[in-house]
Order: C-alpha cells, then sequence, then structure tokens
C-alpha cells in the first residue's frame, strides 16, 4: 500500500475517537444539508444517500440525520445558507492540496485557508493549478480479517474496481463513478469483508514523493486544514514515507 493510501487509512482510524467524533458529525451535517437541496429522498438523491450512509457509518443519531436533511431541504425551521468552495495550492516540498469547503462567508474561509498554507510553508494557488492532476472517483476502504485480501481484490476487480492498495487487511479500492455503488453494494456482500468507508474522492493522478521532514510539514497543514470549521474534505498527491505516517499514527 502506497504512503498515500496509508495516510487514506489513518485518516479513517483517527476520525472514529471521541476527540474528534463532534466535529465530524458537524461536517457530516453540512453535507447532508447541501445534499438535501436536491431533493430530501435518498432512494432519488445519490449524493444525499452517501452522506447518509457516511453519517450512520460514523454513528451519527438519525435525529441528528434527520434535523439535516430538513434543514437543508427547506422544510425545517431553518435553511441552511452555505455555499460550496474548492481552494487549490502547494503544500512543502511542492505537492499539490485541493480543499473543499462549506462556507456561509468566502472571505473568512479564504482568509483562514491562506494563512494556513502560508505558515505551514505553502500557498494557495489559482483555480485549476492543481486540480487537472486529480480526478474524481470514489474510494472504499474494507477490512478482510477473516478471508484472503488478495482473492477479495481479484474478485472486486470483476466488479468494477479499477485499482486497488493492500495493507495487512485492509484493502482500499478504486473505482469510476458509474461503478461505485455497484462495487460497493458487491464488496458489502461479500463473506468476511466489512465496508469502513466509502466516498467519492479526488484522487491524484501521480503521486509526490517526501522526505521525512516535508512529510511531517505536509501531514501538520493537511490535519491543520481538515480542522477548520468551513473545511470539509482535504486530498493531496504526497507520498509519504513510513516513518512519517508511524509519528503521525501515534500522535492520536
Amino acid at each position: 500500500m502506497s504512503g498515500h493510501s496509508k495516510w487514506s487509512t489513518i485518516k479513517h482510524k483517527k476520525a472514529a475517537t471521541d476527540a474528534r467524533r463532534g466535529q465530524i458529525f458537524t461536517k457530516l451535517a453540512r453535507e447532508i444539508m447541501v445534499a438535501s437541496r436536491d431533493g430530501a429522498d435518498p432512494e432519488t438523491n445519490f449524493r444525499l444517500r452517501l452522506a447518509i450512509q457516511s453519517a450512520k457509518g460514523a454513528n451519527m443519531p438519525n435525529d441528528n440525520i434527520d434535523r439535516a436533511i430538513a434543514k437543508g431541504s427547506g422544510t425545517g425551521d431553518d435553511s441552511a445558507d452555505l455555499e460550496e468552495v474548492t481552494y487549490e495550492g502547494y503544500g512543502p516540498g511542492g505537492t499539490a492540496i485541493l480543499v473543499q469547503a462549506l462556507t456561509d462567508n468566502r472571505n473568512r474561509t479564504a482568509s483562514h485557508i491562506r494563512s494556513t498554507f502560508s505558515r505551514a510553508g505553502g500557498n494557495l494557488a489559482e483555480s485549476g493549478a492543481v486540480s487537472w492532476g486529480i480526478s474524481n472517483s470514489g474510494v472504499i476502504l474494507v477490512e478482510a480479517s477473516d478471508v484472503d485480501p488478495e482473492e477479495i481484490a481479484l474478485e472486486a476487480v470483476d466488479k468494477g474496481a479499477e485499482d486497488f492498495d493492500i495493507e495487512g487487511s485492509s484493502i482500499e479500492f478504486k473505482a469510476a463513478f458509474t461503478d461505485f455503488e455497484p462495487l460497493k453494494a458487491a464488496l458489502e456482500a461479500m463473506d468476511g469483508v466489512e465496508v469502513v468507508s466509502a466516498e467519492l474522492a479526488m484522487v491524484p493522478d501521480t503521486l509526490v514523493e517526501l522526505d521525512e521532514a516535508k512529510a511531517r510539514q505536509t501531514l501538520r497543514l493537511l490535519d491543520t486544514l481538515e480542522e477548520l470549521d468551513d473545511v470539509q474534505k482535504v486530498f493531496s498527491n504526497a507520498d509519504f514515507p513510513d516513518e512519517a505516517l508511524a509519528e503521525y499514527a501515534e500522535a492520536g
């Protein structure tokens, strides 16, 4: 498994900790609110269906989910006034970083993101500067502890997976948008396989290898960006060395 995929896996494990759960709930609720603008029925609204699945996977209470849907669709006490904005920039070592935000104040969000990049030795870039090398794909992380991960991976390729990375019992699959839901359903139906997370993500076409020093700087930058209230998701083309990832995992 590449250092990039390992970083994604560690992020999901960190998100499950109690210290981060409150912030994760807030971000999930905001995603549900925005997705609900295209319809409050998850059966006909793929983005909403995926957002609800992510929320339930994080053990978000059903009442919270229902309130977010009502707020986003305009049927609740107040409606959501959030705008989707994407920021692009460069981190230490020249790594490309893409930041997806939901905000009710563009100036505030841009200011926070710009200063975060600057403090970490990076900088914001013009729109399109880094996104040309990053593609929208489905990413599914599974645990296959009771079966042979290699066999599961090969079976998943037959079900639409374009690529996969294996680390122990963890497998990260990538799929085209059109194959994402069928592949997820196929993996959920496999014996001995647990789907840990499934999301639409911006996946880099190529990776930039970092030395340990630049990797630590970049990991701190990515974490700090994700902790900003208006930021929903952060993507990068950084490929991290194992030593830096081990420190990152232990940091909690």
